[in-house]
């Protein structure tokens, strides 16, 4: 492999401005592609093979028209102080809201909260449900502005009126911190290099890519069903692993020209060496980002599918249009430890003589291996230690910031009817082969109504066949409690009892209900998941490294890191340990997709460091070098480098942490603090402590095993071969000459 991005990389440079035009041409013809496609909303949301999804199903197929699936918006009212909803002029008010928010061409129905007795008992609360035919994704704006201004309109009355319910679903902003990110990442950069140009190189190659990536999945968003957030998703990681594998051929460049290397020369090198760890580094990311289908939830798997592809545009551009733009660059780019005129007066840096700081802590970490080890392991541990009392749930209107009117919907209705009445529950009776549809229909209220923890039971309402019925089930808990869960599981157990009796399915569903099935089967998924991605990248980092124990290390390290950064998340968003310090307005349950996707993505961003690190070490052992004296070498070339991008990777996914939208919020947060602790406690100092220890061993690989294996030479050992050959010729033609 390494001779063959050698052969890339010199092309690349030689044929830079073919090379360019074809990268611009992507990005101009993904650009038009984005423009002229179709505005798609969020993704919509199904979970294949769950009990909810397949009540939603069957609502489809036996209530037409219903939309089961559609959004819904309740409007609370609430009467000033004093008064009650059922005087006059407020229930004039209401009704003329009502009458205003059945005008709409996407509402299938509106229920007047003095017909539908949607008064609490006090009669100071009130509450209409508005029904629509579409998704609150796919809900138009109009039918949004009507429901604002419908509001509005009430309030101008003397009403507090606020709207709650999925059918204001907003577009998530990032805010400004995401571009201080990119600051913070350009900073580093002219900090590693000492030119603006060579740091100028990774972030305009890093914004090609994402905007190439970004720009297809808004181009086919509509057709293939991607939403806002997977386009968010593409950006986070396709910027922050952009800026690192060109970081890393960059800085590869530079070394060769420190060693007298020509330019183009020292372009091919670098991408046969660097960019054999980018292409193993980036497979590790597409696997673990590939690997989230295997969750079978269809938002999950669009999202890595599309982050993965963003990913593999990045590998591409670092392999090809980097060594073009170096041919660009010319002398601008200056040799390793050598300044620009800029920044440095074109001064050379410290005497090559005196060790580097990577140099420094790698000497230290190898005299002192089990003190340094034990630390790091103390430490990931204490960290991970509040990921034990996790608790996992979807967010609901109830983890809104107070400052929105869906939050302050919420907790209108939970102190006018209770907290149950924001999460309602949906039992449909499936009734086709029972011989008493009514009869069955009843049994099922009577079960539920004997149920711990329910407060109200609605009449059954049947489909025109009479052979289906739907009954709303009110807890006396909130959408996200345990308890309500347990309601959802007994209703469910008492189904089978039903089913024996009366012939009759009992299907609960509702956003509650799915968000419970959901996190279940995101749990189910995890160890299977895991045991993929980590056995997948285990077998590839065996080929990397022709090694058994330092994949195992690498896999074992992962698992502390990405425990501690649970671990902070828990601390964070769940007990609001410095929450106000993120902009956590509210504290409450883990999302339920947070453990199996930073399993993913941490699994794959992780191994970078490991590759990028290991490697080093690995070409300079299989060269003649001392296990120990190559942990040394591998940091006193890599160590500075891989500082770099942590910190730019840490910067760039703290700049999702300003996200108007708590999912992109927590996965900024716990993407960051897991790059922290796995850049620097485990791949900065576990892993050279773990290498110390086990010397030689580290590098054991059995023969049989050795000689099955396909040589991928990520050591760039061909190079050394093609020198060899290279300096062979040119003697054998001064013997010509001479003779």
């Amino acid at each position: 492999m390494a001779t063959f991005l050698y052969k890339l990389g010199r092309l690349a440079f030689r044929r830079r401005h073919f090379v360019a035009l074809i990268w611009v041409a992507l990005l101009t013809l993904a650009g038009v592609g984005a423009a002229s496609a179709p505005t798609a909303g969020s993704s919509s949301f199904s979970i294949p093979g769950t009990e909810a999804q397949k009540a939603f199903d069957l609502l489809e197929q036996r209530f037409p028209g219903m939309s089961a699936d559609g959004a819904t918006a309740r409007v609370v009212f609430k009467a000033p102080s004093g008064e009650k909803m059922a005087d006059k002029d407020n229930k004039a008010a209401v009704e003329k809201t009502v009458k205003a928010l059945g005008d709409g061409s996407e509402v299938t129905s509106v229920t007047d909260p003095f017909k539908a007795k949607a008064v609490s008992k006090d009669g100071s609360v009130a509450y209409a449900s508005v029904k629509y035919k579409v998704s609150g994704m796919e809900l138009q704006d109009s039918s949004k502005d009507a429901l604002k201004e419908a509001a509005q309109d009430a309030r101008a009355s003397g009403l507090t009126v606020e709207v709650g319910g999925d059918a204001l679903t907003a577009t998530p902003e990032t805010g400004s911190s995401e571009v201080i990110g990119i600051a913070i990442a350009a900073v580093v950069l002219v900090i590693t290099f000492g030119s603006l140009i060579a740091a100028g190189l990774p972030l305009l190659t890093a914004l090609i890519g994402v905007g190439i990536g970004v720009s297809t999945i808004t181009a086919l968003a509509n057709a293939l069903d991607l939403g806002t957030t997977t386009s968010t998703l593409a950006m986070m990681i396709g910027l922050a692993v952009g800026i690192d594998y060109a970081l890393f051929i960059v800085s590869r460049y530079r070394a060769e020209l420190a060693e007298g290397r020509e330019r183009e020369e020292a372009a091919g090198r670098a991408v046969g060496t660097a960019g054999s760890a980018v292409v193993f580094a980036g497979l590790t990311v597409v696997i673990a980002l590939v690997g989230l289908s295997v969750v079978n939830i269809p938002m999950l798997t669009k999202m890595g599918v599309a982050a993965a592809g963003t990913v593999a545009i990045a590998v591409l551009i670092a392999l090809t249009m980097i060594p073009a733009l170096l041919g660009y660059a010319g002398r601008k780019v200056q040799p390793a430890g050598q300044k620009s005129k800029l920044l440095g007066g074109g001064r050379a840096a410290k005497k090559a003589g005196k060790p580097n700081m990577g140099t420094r802590w790698a000497s230290f970490v190898v005299r002192r291996p089990l003190a340094v080890l034990l630390l790091g392991v103390v430490g990931l541990g204490a960290a991970a230690l509040p990921a034990s009392s996790l608790e996992l749930g979807l967010p609901d209107d109830g983890s809104q910031p107070v400052s929105t009117t869906q939050r302050r919907a919420y907790d209108l209705l939970s102190d006018g009817f209770g907290p149950g009445f924001n999460g309602p529950l949906m039992v449909v009776v499936d009734a086709k082969a029972s011989d008493d549809p009514k009869g069955a229909a009843t049994e099922v209220s009577d079960k539920i109504k004997d149920l711990k923890g329910v407060v109200t039971v609605t009449p059954a309402a049947f489909n025109k066949a009479g052979d289906t019925a739907t009954i709303t089930v009110i807890p006396k808990s909130k959408p996200s409690s345990v308890k309500t869960e347990d309601l959802v599981h007994g209703i469910r157990d008492a189904g089978g009892d039903i089913k024996a009796d009366t012939d009759a399915t009992v299907l609960v569903t509702g956003t509650t209900a799915m968000n419970i099935d959901f996190s279940q089967k995101l749990n189910d998924a995890l160890i299977p998941y895991l045991a993929l991605v980590v056995g997948l990248a285990f077998l590839l980092l065996i080929v990397v490294f022709r090694s058994i124990l330092v994949p195992l290390k690498a896999a074992l390290g992962f698992l502390l890191s990405v425990m501690a950064a649970l671990g902070a998340v828990v601390a964070v968003f769940q007990w609001g340990w410095l929450s106000s310090l993120f902009g956590v307005e509210e504290t409450g349950p883990i999302m339920s997709m947070m453990p199996i996707f930073m399993v993913g993505v941490v699994f794959g961003l992780a191994m970078d460091y490991e590759v990028f690190l290991v490697t080093r070490m690995r070409e300079a052992y299989v060269h003649g070098e001392k296990p120990s004296q190559a942990i040394v070498t591998g940091f006193k070339h890599g160590a500075r480098v891989v500082t770099a991008a942590a910190v730019i990777m840490i910067a760039v996914f703290s700049g999702f942490i300003g996200s108007s939208e708590s999912m992109i919020k927590m996965i900024g947060f716990g993407l960051a603090i897991a790059v922290f602790f796995d850049a620097f406690l485990v791949r900065m100092a576990i892993v050279p402590a773990v290498l110390a220890l086990l010397g030689k061993k580290a590098w054991w690989l059995p023969k049989w095993l050795d000689r099955a294996l396909p040589n991928v030479d990520v050591e760039g050992e061909g190079l050394r071969a093609l020198d060899a050959q290279r300096k062979k010729d040119e003697d054998d033609d001064r013997e010509l000459a001479r003779v």
